[in-house]
């Protein structure tokens, strides 16, 4: 779930006495607390508002699954990309503590738009080229959606086949619409739509400036060599974990229980209080992470102006995302390619470009060696891709998979909702991180542990493993074609447990392999295969869509049974693909010559 950024070079203007003099916490400078409950209180803001986001397009605005699916994966494709720009920015005029209070605020005022959706759209439905009026019950745990056809009220169900039929009220066919000739829509405000996009346009940009620096200001509490530093991180990534573990609860639960605007609400309330951590300092953090030594004129206004400029810019990018036809059939892949939207082309153009630049350049200037491991770290960056593609369906098709196919009663006593299932990731990587970090170092005093491409491999069989197991739990559904709760948490325990395989060792990895020449843009290509890996996580998510109305299903045993395909699809790819990288570990080992 968590993807920590880098922590770059240190700042200019540290005053590097105070990293080794003073008091301490834990054994720490003591400045950590403060950004360990920042980072906290930012990633409770960012995980509470991600855990509402692709059911809010889907019940909200009432955007087909295709559509959700694919902004959703536009959006944090986004998120992950922003932060190269953002970190460059701060090396080289406003140095990191401005930029994390800058994107701090961005990112509160993102999440208090979205607190602003107006009404709910208005469901309808176009039957063989003529408009019917929608209403869905929600008083039923069905939720059935209804045809208004005069003062007539005709329940909609989606069959197996493709067709629709429309049911009396006796349970009898009153019209049988054939496949096509069903097409399901709603009435939204476009003033609204935009207002959403703006919100997320300013989430992106903001996040940009955020995510890398706070890291980067954690990186300049410890002198070069000091050993506590490895230890320092990893209390710093316990605060994101346990900031998502709580909002993934809370959020879902007020969006439900009060409103969408109150989830969201919470959301900004927590960036407020992540600013509010580095802004009033009491001069804590005097000397870290500020800018850089630059003679001249203050650029800082200008580059805070362009920031704001650069969200139309954002906004244009998703508008763009949501109106690109689909590509047409039997044109192939490079008509698939030609028909993706701009954020698609700029995304996977870049990675396609930069690995073999990259590797072309490493051949001719560095040695064979140094060729061999950047080669290995290229190889492992594009595996990478595969994992987080699967691994991010949490946020999309498996968010939707718990709001329709999955049976939320908690032993009987009360029921979660689809968004606060995403907190079983953050529960079990809380849990379960300090047993991992024990059982690594156990395994590698007895010459045991894992090698990197292992550990890789072993994360993306894992993730398969995760989907097969619920594919598993899919045959003991119930008779409401929904699947138990712990099968979904079981897939969630199978991948916290793959993602300790190959987070913790990823940037590190990334950092060992490169020529030192070029760490900063390796780095960049890793958060950029991360990126790419959430839009193409959306992609994959819309290969699972499934007809709704009114937001919801018409068919919950055709939605179960095009889940369950997806998943064991994927299950089975992933699991190969590990196995591969399992089985040609031993080369890549080679090529790292010794790095572990």
């Amino acid at each position: 779930m968590v993807q920590p950024a880098a922590d770059a070079s240190p700042e200019t203007g540290a005053a590097s006495a105070r990293r080794t003099d003073g008091p301490t916490w834990f054994g720490h400078p003591r400045q950590l607390a403060r950004l360990f409950t920042t980072e906290m209180w930012e990633r409770f803001g960012f995980y509470g508002m991600r855990a509402l986001l692709t059911l809010y397009l889907a019940e909200h605005f009432l955007f087909n699954d295709s559509t959700t699916t694919g902004l959703y994966g536009g959006f944090t494709a986004l998120v992950y990309l922003t932060p190269l720009v953002g970190g460059l920015i701060a090396d080289r005029y406003l140095g990191s503590k401005r930029s994390v209070k800058f994107g701090a605020i961005l990112m509160a005022l993102g999440y208090f738009t979205l607190c602003f959706g107006g009404e709910t759209a208005k469901p309808y439905a176009v039957i063989d080229g003529q408009r019917y009026e929608v209403q869905v019950d929600k008083s039923t745990a069905a939720k059935q959606q209804y045809v208004i056809d005069g003062d007539t009220r005709l329940a909609i169900k989606g069959n197996e086949d493709g067709t629709v039929s429309l049911l009396a009220a006796d349970g009898s066919v009153a019209r049988t619409v054939q496949k096509g000739g069903f097409e399901a829509g709603g009435d939204r405000s476009t003033f609204f739509t935009m207002v959403m996009l703006i919100a997320l346009s300013m989430i992106t940009v903001g996040n940009g400036f955020f995510k890398p620096n706070i890291s980067t200001i954690v990186g300049t509490l410890y002198e070069p060599g000091d050993r506590r530093r490895d230890a320092g991180f990893t209390i710093f990534y316990m605060g994101i974990n346990l900031g998502s573990l709580f909002s993934q609860l809370l959020c879902p639960w007020l969006s439900v229980a009060v409103g969408w605007w109150a989830g969201f609400g919470l959301a900004a309330l927590g960036m407020l209080f992540s600013w509010s951590l580095i802004q009033f300092d009491g001069g804590k953090l005097d000397g870290y992470g500020e800018p850089p030594v630059r003679t001249g004129p203050d650029r800082s206004w200008l580059i805070y102006i362009l920031s704001i400029v650069a969200i139309p810019l954002v906004w244009f990018l998703f508008v763009n995302l949501m109106n690109s036809p689909a590509p047409k059939s039997g044109e192939g892949m490079l008509g698939y390619l030609l028909a993706l939207p701009l954020m698609g082309k700029l995304l996977f153009g870049t990675f396609l470009v930069a690995v073999p630049v990259i590797l072309a350049w490493s051949y001719k200037v560095g040695s064979k060696v140094e060729f061999q491991m950047m080669l290995a770290a290229c190889v492992l960056i594009i595996f990478n891709v595969v994992f987080w593609t699967l691994f991010e369906q949490a946020g999309s098709s498996l968010t939707l998979f718990a709001n329709r196919n999955t049976n939320l009663s908690v032993f009987g006593l009360f029921e979660m909702t689809a968004g606060q299932t995403q907190f079983f990731n953050a529960f079990f990587i809380v849990a379960l991180a300090p047993f991992f970090s024990i059982m690594w170092t156990a395994l590698a005093k007895r010459g045991l542990e894992p090698s990197i491409p292992v550990k890789f491999g072993v994360a993306l069989a894992g993730v398969g493993l995760g989907f097969l197991a619920l594919v598993w739990g899919s045959h003991y559904a119930g008779a409401d074609f929904k699947v138990g709760l712990w099968w979904l948490a079981l897939l969630y325990l199978i991948h916290s447990m793959a993602e300790l395989c190959i987070s913790p060792v990823g940037l590190s990895m990334i950092t060992k392999l490169s020529i030192a020449r070029i760490v900063g843009l390796m780095m960049g290509l890793w958060f950029l295969s991360i990126s790419v890996a959430q839009y193409v996580a959306g992609m994959v998510a819309q290969v699972a869509s499934v007809e709704t109305v009114g937001g919801q299903v018409t068919n919950l045993k055709v939605s179960l049974d095009t889940y369950v395909n997806v998943f064991w699809t994927i299950g089975l790819v992933s699991i190969g693909i590990g196995i591969v990288l399992i089985l040609i570990s031993p080369l890549i080992k080679k090529w790292m010559h010794g790095v572990q």
